[in-house]
């Protein structure tokens, strides 16, 4: 194992972690061993359509898979049935058995779409959790005194208001904890909104005798907006299942300030690469041929290549050739006058956007202005138009000629 270049793929784009000598102290551990790091993602299926922000996670379980890692996913059916009180300021509905196993498939399908299925194991925590007797959870509960319990924040909050907590949310990150004893685990992975859970699994796993896992904190992915947290219910989401021409232009609507993030957090570039990147970037290369560089490599992950160069294609077309739009404003020119060129040139005129037909002459032997798309510099040129044919001048406006007895 390369332990320098596993730490330096492993804490790409991380928010925080356990102190990196202790990092890699566990590599060097199971590298001595000769075995893989065990690495757990928990999940709790209650929320089965998956996009970018919730991919960040298994986007790095990935990288470390393709260093030789192999990746237990716990789908949280037991737990599932209680429901992660992170975040939730009253007691979450619990999910029915049915509700449980048809999310946690629906999950699975979108998962290996990111991670290796070859080196992965699915556990379903009912596996350990439900058969446990009531010694063994009254074992499990005395690892946590309920102060610590409280320290967490919607705990907290929710008890000095004097809200409802119910007994059964206090198991929830014992639970979720005791997976990492169950597995074994070396290092877990979560978003930030995960730490109190992810660190009370290290914590757990002491007690019961094991190396604490290392642990590994995602930050929270801002949507296409560029300030929620990315988010179906916001629209600022992009879906791992979305086509392939659409994830591309999603893609391409993030801010500028955005694009290292989306580099480190949804790609599988190598951190060096991305710190070339950056360089381009800070030496004033266009932020929009970086984002089209970015926009594929997105795509390619979650499509083929071929679709992700469709994709590309599609959006140059749209976008950047400037295709007039559907809703083209028409222009009526006088299909009487000889001069074709000099009845366009009034027709132009007609739309009000220019101070004087000099002014359009003068752009058109500029270049400015493209007939069906072929670039005119010369009035004199134009001797015949086709029915509804498309002028462009300059870079974004367009028009449609209609003549005036078809108006009529």
């Amino acid at each position: 194992m390369d332990i320098k270049e596993t730490t330096k793929i492993m804490l790409k784009g991380s928010d925080s972690h356990t102190q990196e000598a202790e990092i890699v102290e566990k590599l060097r551990k199971v590298d001595k061993e000769n075995r893989p790091l065990i690495i757990k993602l928990g999940l709790d299926p209650s929320a089965p359509d998956i996009h970018l922000g919730h991919a960040v996670v298994l986007r790095k379980i990935r990288q470390l898979q393709d260093l030789g890692h192999e990746a237990v996913i716990v789908i949280g059916d037991f737990t599932g049935m209680i429901g992660d009180p992170t975040g939730k300021s009253k007691t979450r509905k619990q999910l029915t058995r049915e509700e449980v196993e048809k999310n946690a498939k629906t999950y699975q399908d979108q998962i290996f779409k990111v991670i290796d299925p070859k080196k992965t194991t699915v556990k379903y925590n009912s596996e350990w959790l439900g058969k446990m007797n009531f010694r063994d959870v009254i074992n499990l509960s005395s690892k946590c005194t309920v102060a610590r319990i409280l320290e967490r924040d919607d705990f907290k909050n929710r008890y000095e208001k004097q809200q409802p907590i119910s007994v059964h949310e206090f198991f929830y990150p014992l639970m979720q904890a005791y997976d990492s004893v169950a597995i074994k685990a070396d290092i877990e992975l979560g978003g930030t909104d995960q730490t109190f859970n992810v660190l009370m699994g290290r914590n757990i796993q002491k007690d019961f005798g094991q190396d604490p896992q290392i642990t590994l904190f995602m930050p929270i992915l801002e949507g296409i907006d560029g300030v929620e947290k990315m988010s179906k219910s916001l629209g600022n989401y992009i879906g791992i299942n979305e086509d392939a021409s659409i994830m591309y232009e999603k893609v391409m609507k993030i801010p500028d300030n955005l694009i290292i993030k989306y580099y480190n957090l949804c790609t599988d570039v190598h951190p060096d690469q991305i710190e070339k990147i950056k360089q381009r970037l800070e030496n004033g290369e266009n932020p929009r041929d970086i984002k089209m560089e970015l926009a594929k490599e997105i795509t390619t992950l979650y499509h083929s290549k071929e679709e992700a160069e469709k994709a590309e294609d599609i959006f140059k077309t749209a976008y950047q050739k400037q295709q007039a739009p559907e809703d083209t404003p028409e222009l009526f020119f006088d299909v009487s006058m000889e001069n074709v060129g000099q009845a366009i040139i009034d027709a132009i005129m007609l739309s009000g956007n220019y101070k004087s037909k000099a002014e359009i002459r003068r752009l058109m032997k500029q270049g400015a202005i493209k007939i069906n798309g072929e670039r005119v510099t010369d009035i004199t040129s134009i001797h015949t138009v086709s029915p509804n044919a498309i002028i462009q001048v300059g870079k974004g406006k367009f028009y449609k000629l209609t003549t005036k007895s078809e108006n009529k």
